[in-house]
């Protein structure tokens, strides 16, 4: 008779391949996959779920500039500028700084001043731009920040260093490490959502709201301000709600027994975008009708239901931060201003100034600005000498990472103050300087999450959004 007693620490009898062992198991780790997802939980559980230290902040609204907004022409003012148009630029001032393809064969580099007058805002007093008088209301509110500083001179590079800490693409963005490091408020909603606005300007990827090398459950999900808000959501015809019901369980059922026998989380995020797209069917549909908001409340962010505009994603933004989105982030074009800036600029200022402060007020309003954090700003700031020649009515600027300006508000952030100087020229930084890295661990200190803590482990090495740089910007902090 064989016996299955165990010799030297080992089963006689019970000498199972892995994949014989997998193949008679995967059926009850399938089903305890499956369960744990279905209530609420994870099986292979990655996020941390809870911040390291009391946040201030509990979601993020960033209002991405794309193209670079020019904090010369907006927030920095530089009279010297006007005095000394058509000067060019002094060699003491400019260092040897390596220029793009687009102005490296001028053979002057002529001063332009601001292309409009600025003003003081607020008690405290803020300069901006009379091109921003919404903006300006709420300069009581707003941390102006003038010493931001980067290293890519080109935009897709600095776009991808801004949000993932490197200049190489294929890293996670700033929303999916919030995402994976505090997980959902709400099971109904990604994580992480993306709005776009704009009609030209500047290519946005979709590597700008992905997941890099965290699970892919934590990449953004754009939704569309026309039709569907999210592709094939809606059920085609002939398909009804229990029938998609039927056909999600029964692939669910076969991703669990998969799951359970090869422990692949990509398979989990797999079940787990079927459940929620399901569950968007109901909560996404109402959310994204702006329609349902009440008169003034559309009238105060310029909006206008089912007409794309960064005012419909403003006002957007604020319903699915309300409803427990963790991360939306607003991309919106045409910032990209090489020619012709006094009108473009103009044009962008109507279409964003506006929407920009009631999104603010409305927060206050309902109690929600002290734990949403709002960031408006772009890649990088713009030169002060013209890229071309000067004319009466026109002049553009080119690329500049070595300064430029953002503002904040909300969670965690003292409004009324402007942190940091550039020189007369506004093109250097010459006192408290931020580096993107610096932004990046500010942004999630507000959300209660220490940066040199939320990694994750990747071909051998712990990565993090702020890579091996970054501090905490003090001043900054309420």
């Amino acid at each position: 008779m064989k016996s299955n007693r165990h010799r030297g620490g080992e089963c006689a009898d019970c000498s199972l391949s892995r994949r014989a062992f997998l193949s008679r198991t995967s059926r009850g780790l399938g089903g305890l996959a499956l369960a744990s997802l279905f209530s609420d939980g994870r099986l292979f559980a990655s996020s941390t779920g809870a911040p390291h230290f009391a946040p201030r902040a509990k979601r993020v609204i960033y209002l991405f500039m794309s193209g670079a907004p020019s904090h010369i022409d907006l927030f920095d003012p530089k009279p010297l500028l006007a005095r000394r148009q058509g000067e060019d630029l002094p060699g003491s001032v400019r260092m040897g700084q390596r220029l793009t393809g687009m102005s490296s064969g001028q053979a002057s580099f002529p001063l332009v001043g601001a292309a409009a007058g600025f003003r003081t805002y607020g008690r405290c007093g803020m300069e901006m731009s009379e091109l921003l008088p919404h903006v300006g209301s709420v300069a009581d509110r707003i941390a102006l920040v003038r010493s931001m500083h980067t290293e890519p001179i080109n935009h897709d590079p600095a776009v991808t260093y801004l949000l993932t800490g490197n200049q190489q693409p294929g890293r996670p963005v700033m929303g999916s490490w919030v995402a994976y490091g505090l997980g959902a408020e709400n099971r109904d909603l990604p994580e992480y959502v993306v709005l776009l606005s704009g009609g030209g300007g500047q290519p946005l990827l979709t590597r700008y709201w992905h997941n890099g090398f965290l699970p892919s459950r934590y990449q953004g999900v754009q939704f569309r301000a026309a039709g569907d808000p999210v592709l094939f959501l809606s059920n085609p015809p002939g398909v009804d709600g229990d029938g998609r019901r039927t056909v999600i369980d029964g692939v669910n059922e076969l991703n669990a027994a998969r799951l359970g026998a090869v422990g692949d989380p990509e398979i989990e995020t797999r079940i787990s975008a079927y459940e929620l797209a399901y569950r968007m069917q109901t909560s996404v549909p109402d959310l994204m009708d702006v329609s349902r908001e009440p008169e003034e409340i559309r009238a105060m962010y310029g909006a206008d239901p089912g007409k794309p505009s960064f005012a419909n994603n403003c006002l957007l933004a604020r319903r699915l931060s309300e409803a427990g989105v963790r991360f939306v982030q607003l991309y919106h074009r045409d910032w990209d201003h090489h020619a012709d800036l006094p009108a473009e600029i103009r044009r962008q200022c109507l279409a964003c100034d506006q929407a920009s402060a009631a999104l603010i007020r409305d927060l206050e309003q309902r109690g929600l600005l002290d734990e949403t954090l709002v960031i408006w700003g772009g890649e990088f700031g713009r030169t002060a000498y013209s890229q071309g020649p000067i004319t009466k009515t026109s002049f553009g600027r080119d690329h500049h990472p070595r300064c430029f300006s953002i503002f904040m508000a909300g969670g965690g952030i003292r409004g009324g103050q402007v942190l940091g100087a550039t020189d007369d020229f506004g093109y250097n930084v010459v006192a408290d300087p931020v580096h993107v890295n610096d932004f990046q661990a500010t942004v999630l200190h507000c959300l209660g999450v220490d940066h040199e803590k939320l990694t994750f482990r990747h071909q051998g090495r712990d990565y993090r959004l702020t890579d091996v740089a970054g501090k905490v910007v003090q001043r900054l902090l309420a």
